[in-house]
């Protein structure tokens, strides 16, 4: 039986942590927030909402932090810097000509503190929820995920979370080994151990697992608990996936981007084109 979503995507808002330091990052995120840092021509933060915006999810709430002026700024000058415009210097009048962005999104930069760690920024965003669920992800993960068919499968069951489980491949190679022959040899292979790929939906009824303060840890205590409580489910993802979290990432990212290889930027259905 096919499965499909009564939730309309424009409807769930797509909550998306944006406040770390990206320690592992420092490279890039020196002077500026990791979400920032770019792919190409845009950041990361921008094609992840791409990403979800193709699908028809197109109604944001951003979890700021370290540097978050500079995120709302991007998007204020967002037309400024993509745009052709007339400028009436008599009037100051501005007006901006030829095709428009074409981006139907709304935007809502929630201010969650400097230093509040995952549970905590989440849990303080709680008042902008007002449906009976949402999306959450992080602000440094790319996939062709299928995110309607995620939602499905979300409201199929009737529990509180789903989290995607996708495949890492290994840094390293791995040995098959009898005695001290080798017998097979598999370079940087995919794990066959489902990891948090970062893809989330929830209830509404999972804020009470989360608290607003500063040291609240999503990926500890409340989905430790959500788990133990048998109120999580995983949806499977077998495709591409791929998380920016070292400077060897950024650099191997923009590589593919530059060589048009961007299985991200393909949603269900649509032809491999930018």
């Amino acid at each position: 039986m096919k499965i499909t979503t009564t939730d309309n995507p424009k409807d769930v808002p797509v909550v998306i942590l944006c406040g770390g330091e990206g320690t592992r990052l420092r490279e890039a995120t020196e002077q500026m927030p990791k979400p920032l840092v770019e792919i190409g021509n845009d950041p990361i933060l921008l094609h992840i909402m791409r990403m979800y915006a193709r699908q028809g999810f197109t109604n944001f709430i951003l979890c700021l932090g370290y540097r978050g002026v500079m995120i709302k700024e991007a998007f204020l000058q967002y037309e400024l810097r993509r745009r052709d415009m007339h400028l009436d210097l008599r009037s100051g009048a501005q007006t901006f000509v030829g095709p428009d962005t074409g981006m139907d999104w709304k935007i809502t930069f929630a201010e969650t503190g400097a230093k509040t760690q995952t549970g905590g920024r989440v849990a303080r965003i709680a008042p902008y929820i007002k449906g009976d669920r949402f999306m959450l992800t992080y602000g440094d993960g790319l996939s062709d995920i299928d995110l309607q068919k995620a939602l499905a499968f979300h409201q199929s069951h009737d529990r509180i979370g789903t989290v995607t489980g996708v495949q890492p491949s290994s840094q390293f190679g791995i040995l098959g080994v009898d005695g001290d022959d080798v017998t097979a040899f598999a370079e940087k292979p995919k794990s066959t151990a489902l990891i948090n790929g970062g893809f989330f939906i929830f209830e509404k009824k999972f804020f009470d697992y989360l608290s607003p303060d500063e040291g609240c840890v999503l990926e500890a205590k409340p989905l430790e608990n959500l788990a133990k409580d048998g109120q999580l489910k995983v949806f499977e993802h077998r495709g591409f996936w791929r998380c920016m979290d070292t400077f060897k990432d950024y650099r191997e990212l923009n590589e593919a981007y530059s060589e048009g290889n961007t299985p991200w930027i393909v949603g269900p259905g649509e032809p491999g084109v930018r």
